[in-house]
């Protein structure tokens, strides 16, 4: 397989190669097939969406919109089997407000997938989703923006020598989204004793330190973990579909732990790091001149 020399996998739900009427209709109305609160595409500007659903890294799809996870709801399902026993009535609801004890916000869950009674319509359960799509480093609006201008051009682009050409941010992913995601909302949740589960993708999952996983039955988290699965229709056209290819089971302040919990380096790495740096200001050294000279040099000019 080559490398990929350009950035862009999925543009308005569709891979960048197809040409198929309802793959163009979507690029032109910039739809969102995936479920969107609304049909268009809002992602970044609700007037200029940025439409990218996924980019290419190391050759393979990497999600970096969240509404992407969304496809046929397959991330609803998958969270009711953890939350609910089998044949419990549920509904989802999207982006709901959670507060905390003084009614200031803690976030809006993703996915509340509420259990209820058939009869009187009663909730009598709930449990929430997060999705957790990654952040890109570099620049994606230009080869988008490119790409929009002209579909057919593009495909002979090379980006790869742009110094800022866009590749995923799995650490900044971790640190700036999922874990405030799990420490705020998920702690709210546990004291509840409801379950939370976490969509993600499976090269997103694999940077993530090794948790120690319980059993279905004693987990309040679940990792629900999806990859994109190219797949090509009778007439040749490429598509990319969301499987879930794995489970992970765990508890959710072990799991905490184990994701904010750095593991240290050498402190005798540290410390040449350190020598190196006082011997380069040695080679040339300052001036460094005390208070009590400065004063004294002072009252000898006056």
């Amino acid at each position: 397989m080559s490398t990929k020399k350009q950035p862009l996998a999925e543009v308005f739900g569709y891979t960048i190669t197809d040409n198929t009427e309802i793959a163009k209709r979507h690029r032109m109305n910039r739809l969102c097939p995936f479920n969107n609160k609304v049909p268009n595409c809002t992602k970044d500007k609700a007037n200029n969406p940025l439409g990218v659903c996924s980019i290419y890294h190391e050759n393979k799809p990497v999600i970096t919109c969240p509404i992407r996870f969304r496809q046929n709801w397959l991330v609803a399902e998958d969270a009711a089997h953890f939350f609910f026993n089998e044949g419990t009535n549920w509904t989802s609801l999207t982006e709901v407000r959670l507060n905390d004890a003084d009614g200031k916000p803690a976030g809006n869950i993703d996915v509340v997938l509420v259990a209820y009674d058939a009869t009187s319509g009663k909730v009598v359960d709930f449990g929430a989703l997060e999705i957790q799509a990654v952040y890109i480093s570099g620049n994606i609006r230009a080869p988008f923006e490119y790409y929009m201008r002209d579909p057919t051009a593009y495909q002979d682009a090379d980006w790869s020598k742009e110094s800022n050409f866009p590749r995923p941010d799995y650490l900044s992913s971790s640190r700036k989204r999922l874990v405030p995601q799990l420490l705020y909302k998920g702690r709210i949740l546990r004291s509840w004793n409801k379950k939370i589960a976490v969509a993600i993708q499976k090269s997103f999952f694999a940077t993530l330190p090794k948790m120690h996983s319980v059993p279905k039955t004693d987990a309040d988290l679940a990792w629900l973990i999806y990859d994109l699965e190219l797949t090509t229709d009778e007439q040749g056209n490429e598509r990319f579909n969301l499987k879930k290819v794995d489970e992970v089971f765990t508890k959710l302040d072990p799991a905490l732990d184990s994701i904010t919990t750095p593991s240290p380096g050498k402190l005798e790495d540290f410390i040449r790091v350190l020598q190196e740096k006082i011997d380069e200001q040695l080679e040339t050294p300052p001036n460094n001149r005390t208070l009590a000279e400065e004063l004294l040099n002072h009252y000898e000019e006056d």
